[in-house]
């Protein structure tokens, strides 16, 4: 403390300093010159490590690869392909089984695995022992745990905002490469595309063996890159809600990512596939539900809500059975599915009867060169490859265990990934804080899913089992965005929230 005196010194120092008038300069140099600054000095943010980066662009290569393997499959053939999907599995080990030793990005959650879907997974190996096509088993077992190991290595090193920049650039690059290929068969070609570039041959050929049909501009289905009308449909779907949300989110080049929106929708009615667009207006009634959920202030305001909507949905469903040959024949469809029913259906469930229980051994895909499938069920003359609905497919495949499995895995993807959507970020007393648009892809990407897994059997296989795992296991380690997880977008680092 100063004394008497001394504090007498300070104020008459004080009163000629502020009498003394001030040089031209001296408030700015006063401004930025001091030893004591109220501030740290301004510094760059932290950027993400080129290691990092490269790292992202990895795993792009990887949703790509598995999204669109059907193109990689038309470029390459059978072995091609499956040898490109084992390559992916190799280098995802030699990238992640280093990072899992050293806990990097983060100690791996081993107890917050994806334990039924992991049990499924260990059941198909076991369907080798009884399996009626043991090398079809094999080898569609080999595709099963690439898929799998390459998602929960997705899901381990990524943060959401990053997995969602991950499916919004690789639905990029195959929208992007699809209008590129229709564009090139229709204005330098000429002509329709065979797989692998095969030369067309002379005389007549079944449209279903094109790689594309050269239907870009008379206004016919088109295909894109992945060769298949109703898997760019589908795709073109997920794409719609991956930007949509990231449109929400407020990301960078909104203009841009509303032009991609556009390009969706366009692939989307070009491809005109019924189930795809039954999986968007699933994903849309699901969407309008859940902001409605958001915005409800009470518990009694949600259970409202829930009986309108379950009440709705089974009304919906009930009329679509009754109405399914004019809602059918609306779309352009046979009323029995384009065959499934009667030429695909019927034989499954006759071999489903022959082994109930364990099923006859896992296949998917099925191997169309195997005996037990070569021309068991054609279409046009082409073998089908998988039961055109997953429910049957797995109980044909391993059996009411299997079925069981299955149903218990999506099941508690959709409970999960429901309540990831409606329910607000709360890890503290803290009850009203913001939703993040980023929690709806989750359940959107579910419902599309499951409506999907009626006609088809993708979703338990290749991206389908993919996005299963994906989503079941980053739900189960990280269920609050950016809490616990390291986020970095638009190029920095953001403080981790405790």
């Amino acid at each position: 403390m100063p004394s008497v005196g001394q504090r007498a010194d300070l104020r008459v120092t004080g009163e000629v300093l502020r009498r003394r008038p001030l040089r031209r300069g001296s408030l700015n140099a006063m401004a930025q010159y001091t030893k004591h600054p109220v501030k740290a000095p301004p510094t760059a943010p932290e950027r993400e490590s080129t290691g990092h980066l490269l790292l992202r662009a990895y795993i792009i290569l990887v949703l790509i690869v598995t999204f669109a393997h059907s193109a990689v499959y038309n470029l390459l053939g059978a072995i091609g392909a499956g040898i490109v999907l084992v390559v992916f599995l190799l280098a995802t080990l030699a990238i992640g089984i280093p990072m899992i030793a050293t806990n990097r990005p983060q100690a791996f959650p081993w107890r917050r695995l994806p334990w039924t879907a992991t049990a499924y997974a260990l059941l198909a190996l076991l369907s080798l022992a009884w399996s009626q096509w043991r090398v079809p088993t094999a080898i569609t077992w080999v595709l099963l745990a690439t898929v799998t190991v390459n998602a929960l290595f997705i899901a381990h090193v990524l943060t959401w905002h990053e997995i969602v920049r991950a499916l919004s650039s690789a639905f990029k690059w195959i929208l992007g490469l699809s209008l590129a290929l229709e564009l090139w068969v229709s204005l330098v070609l000429h002509a329709p595309l065979l797989p692998n570039f095969v030369t067309l041959p002379d005389g007549e050929i079944d449209p279903q063996w094109y790689w594309v049909r050269d239907n870009l501009f008379d206004g016919g289905r088109i295909q894109g890159i992945v060769g298949n009308a109703n898997l760019l449909a589908i795709i073109s779907v997920f794409a719609l809600i991956t930007f949509g949300i990231l449109y929400s989110a407020r990301a960078r080049w909104r203009t841009t990512l509303a032009m991609w929106m556009l390009l969706a929708a366009y692939f989307l009615f070009r491809a005109a596939s019924a189930t795809a667009f039954a999986c968007a207006a699933a994903a849309a009634v699901v969407l309008i539900v859940a902001l409605l959920m958001r915005r409800a202030q009470t518990p009694a305001a949600r259970t409202r809500l829930y009986v309108v909507f379950i009440g709705g949905s089974v009304l919906a469903g009930a009329a679509a059975w009754l109405l399914q040959k004019p809602l059918l024949a609306l779309l352009g469809r046979e009323s029995d599915l384009t065959g499934r029913s009667d030429r695909i259906w019927t034989k499954v469930l006759e071999r489903v009867a022959e082994h109930p229980i364990a099923g006859n051994g896992f296949s998917s895909p099925w191997v169309p060169s195997d005996p037990a499938f070569d021309h068991w069920i054609t279409d046009h003359g082409i073998t089908v490859f998988h039961a055109h609905n997953m429910w049957l497919d797995v109980l044909m495949q391993l059996g009411a265990v299997g079925l069981v499995l299955v149903a218990i895995a999506y099941l508690s993807l959709l409970w999960r990934s429901w309540f990831f959507a409606v329910d607000r970020p709360r890890w503290d007393l803290t009850a009203d804080r913001t939703y993040s648009p980023l929690t709806l892809l989750p359940s959107l990407f579910t419902v599309v899913l499951l409506v999907q897994g009626l006609t088809e059997s993708t979703p338990i296989m290749l991206w389908g089992w993919m996005l299963l795992i994906l989503l079941s296991f980053k739900i189960k380690a990280t269920p609050i965005v950016g809490v616990g997880e390291r986020v970095i977008e638009r190029g920095e680092r953001r403080r981790r929230v405790p």
